[in-house]
């Protein structure tokens, strides 16, 4: 691929943006030398204005989401990707959310451009473990767990009961719930099924990818082994 459509599908500018990029100079190899745009070199030696190439397709970024920020571009409000560098935006092919968090769940995000990774996380066949912290707005009964991992819990208007899913109790109202699907607001849901109120959220794995000490806000790019965490 040329370096011009490269760099201009990585988000940088149109392809009559990124060539006025070469002709002032702002493209350049790690050792100083301008490159020109028929140059062939590796990726990870292209800087622009000094600052190296962004990651080429294949990206799978990690996001400590915040409360109040939405994944869908269709919703009003502060959405996700503000939180990374705007041309991410503009990426080819795009880079997209792998799943969905709502508004006032926070916690460990995925991003990916590549689509086969995406829908290999989020098959039900993968069986990919989500761990939630939630608190409650009532003290646990005591069977919570029990009917969790039965198999047979029904969400309302749901028609197939909930694949078992693990409770760990942290304190009265304090827990973490593991569950391999991805139904709508699944954890909110179970613990409405069962007569309680979740007041927060947070995700804090996936899989055996921890959201660890990330902050709030804050993303990072994942390389093979941290993916390969995903499938643990």
């Amino acid at each position: 691929m040329r370096l011009v459509k490269l760099i201009a599908n990585l988000g940088y500018g149109s392809r009559k943006e990124v060539a006025a990029m070469f002709r002032e100079g702002r493209i350049a190899a790690s050792d100083g030398d301008v490159l020109y745009a028929d140059d062939k070199v590796a990726h990870d030696n292209i800087f622009i204005d000094e600052q190296p190439l962004d990651p080429p397709p294949g990206l799978v970024l990690m996001l400590n989401k915040p409360l109040g920020t939405i994944c869908s571009t269709k919703d009003k409000g502060r959405v996700v990707y503000d939180l990374l560098p705007p041309r991410y935006r503009e990426r080819s092919p795009s880079l997209s959310t792998v799943g969905r968090l709502d508004r006032e769940t926070s916690g460990l995000l995925l991003f990916t451009d590549d689509g086969a990774l995406l829908h290999r996380i989020i098959s039900p066949r993968a069986k990919v473990a989500k761990v939630y912290e939630a608190t409650l707005a009532q003290d646990l009964r005591g069977d919570e767990g029990e009917i969790f991992a039965a198999g047979t819990l029904m969400l309302e208007s749901e028609q197939t009961p909930l694949a078992p899913a693990e409770l760990k109790v942290l304190g009265p109202r304090h827990v973490t719930v593991t569950v391999t699907e991805g139904r709508y607001h699944q954890v909110r849901r179970m613990f409405a099924a069962v007569g309680n109120h979740v007041e927060t959220l947070r995700r804090i794995s996936v899989g055996g990818l921890v959201l660890g000490d990330l902050a709030d806000g804050a993303w990072r790019a994942l390389d093979a082994d941290d993916v390969a965490l995903i499938f643990s």
